[in-house]
């Protein structure tokens, strides 16, 4: 996983229906961008709400399309760990749990290798402290750390400097607004909700900070903060429905299979503006 990019991929519906072949098309279109490998059932994929047919329709579909690449799935309890070993999934992205942090992340990790989960509360995260991340970060099947903050700066500095008492874990960013500094702070890795469309361009970031282009690393930067900027705004529940956007304005899936069954209504100036940014990014 290190220097690669993991999309936290969303699910296409039509309604309340998973569009089968907008499905397919996205899995085959991603086979194509060099990505690490793909992350199902995490908040963009609405895991949690998925039915445990929907969560298996769309883990298979991943699996064949990605046959050689890193699947990670989202995980809230034992059962959704157990079917993702199942389904072929190679690791957990453990979502954040206040009560028996350590037993929860330790149970786990008896099923698969666990990302643990460092998520902003408003969200639905818990704002683990120092004691607690050095204890999660300890467990011998823990591979590293997804950290996503929203906004705040400083919690991510935070977090970076726990993690130099753990060098064999792997600081994975999740943060798509201030992406470019996350990776300058440490971060060797991305598991992010905008990796979903304008792929190659993340995968471009990486490698350009992998290879120490800082030139190349600060343009693809400036044109993803903008990407963030028209696709993570209030109302944030809206942004899967605007990667789904962002997906049918590169011509990856259609324009009417961009339904997110629990996410809030939108203007079609929001729709407006997520095509110009794609647009915009695509020329710069």
């Amino acid at each position: 996983m290190e220097w690669g990019l993991i999309p936290a991929v969303p699910v296409p519906f039509r309604g309340t229906t998973i569009d089968e072949q907008a499905q397919s098309d996205y899995t085959h279109w991603m086979a194509d961008q060099r990505v690490a490998g793909v992350a199902v059932w995490a908040h963009t994929g609405r895991g949690p709400h998925l039915t445990s047919q929907q969560r298996r329709l769309v883990l298979d579909t991943w699996r064949t399309a990605l046959p050689h690449k890193i699947i990670v799935a989202g995980a809230n309890s034992v059962e959704m760990a157990r079917d993702a070993k199942r389904g072929g999934a190679n690791a957990l992205l453990a979502f954040p749990r206040r009560e028996q942090t350590i037993a929860y992340h330790e149970e786990l990790g008896r099923e698969l290798p666990v990302i643990a989960f460092y998520l902003y509360e408003a969200a639905g995260g818990v704002d683990y402290d120092g004691e607690a991340l050095h204890a999660i970060l300890s467990l011998p099947t823990v591979i590293g750390i997804k950290v996503a903050t929203l906004d705040s700066v400083m919690t991510f500095q935070r977090i970076a400097a726990v993690m130099r008492d753990h060098p064999d874990k792997l600081l994975i960013t999740g943060e798509d607004c201030f992406l470019g500094y996350s990776l300058m702070m440490g971060a060797r890795a991305a598991l992010i909700g905008m990796g979903a469309a304008l792929t190659d361009l993340q995968t471009s970031l990486l490698s350009a900070r992998a290879r120490g282009d800082d030139r190349v690393f600060m343009r693809l930067s400036a044109q993803l903060d903008a990407f963030a900027q028209a696709t993570f705004t209030n109302p944030m529940e809206g942004y899967i429905r605007r990667m789904l956007w962002a997906l049918a304005a590169d011509g990856v899936i259609p324009e009417d299979a961009c339904d997110d069954p629990w996410g809030p209504a939108l203007p079609a100036a929001e729709r407006d503006a997520v095509r110009r940014a794609v647009r915009e990014a695509r020329i710069r």
